[in-house]
């Protein structure tokens, strides 16, 4: 008999989050929802009154909520909503948590609990491709040369990123979320959620892990081919 393991504050707010991603992902659906949340983009908590309806209720109710906790919930929200609007009508299947998402913004303290480090060692594993991942996957993974991400372009805005502070990445986070999406590279919200929260207290940590994900993905992809490349460099040399 398998006995299910407690719910940590850590799981419970992760739930949370990929249940607000998922719901605002379908609100986007709704052209006035859409247009409400792309507004805020780049802009201060106290100019974005048309956003408060749609994402307050998704904010901890039971606890004192950060100004750069509130932020992450409007950005992110605003960045989703920064898409063409076709993309919103056929493609986007509820992800496995948003099939749990209530129609309604929920009621529980969800994301509460203050920002909880798990082990570093468990982190990456638990918790989704961070910036870094995603900006090296634009660089490996881009489709057709036009569309690539170049390497020192993506190198280049993770440098500036990991530079930031907390308001700093609000502004230039857009235009880097934009980039990804045209070499067809999806961000992962609930992690980059996550390190948006966490960014104050634990700036320098995420940005290591940032740089080492992004470096180690392309060292990765540059040793496949390496290796591809001499594979068939012994093929062709067969007797």
């Amino acid at each position: 008999m398998t006995i299910p393991s407690p719910r940590t504050a850590a799981g419970l707010r992760r739930e949370h989050l990929h249940k607000y991603v998922a719901w605002v992902t379908d609100a986007c659906r709704d052209p006035g929802t859409r247009s409400a949340l792309r507004a805020g983009l780049r802009r201060d908590l106290d100019h974005v009154r048309p956003m408060h309806r749609i994402v307050a209720p998704w904010l901890p109710r039971h606890r004192r909520v950060s100004e750069t906790e509130e932020r992450a919930f409007y950005l992110v929200a605003s960045m989703i909503a920064d898409r063409p609007r076709h993309t919103f009508t056929t493609e986007d299947e509820p992800a496995e948590a948003a099939e749990e998402a209530p129609p309604t913004p929920p009621v529980a303290d969800g994301p509460g609990s203050a920002p909880v480090r798990e082990n570093e060692d468990t982190w990456s594993e638990h918790w989704g491709r961070s910036l870094g991942h995603c900006l090296a996957q634009a660089v490996t993974e881009g489709p057709g040369r036009e569309r690539e991400m170049r390497v020192s372009n993506a190198e280049a805005r993770l440098h500036l990123l990991t530079r930031q502070s907390a308001a700093g990445l609000h502004r230039h986070l857009p235009a880097t979320v934009r980039h990804l999406r045209q070499t067809g590279i999806d961000v992962d919200w609930v992690r980059l959620m996550e390190d948006l929260i966490a960014w104050p207290a634990f700036s320098g940590r995420i940005s290591r892990r940032w740089l080492q994900d992004y470096y180690r993905k392309t060292y990765e992809d540059q040793r496949n081919k390496s290796d591809q490349t001499d594979e068939n460099a012994l093929l062709d040399n067969r007797p």
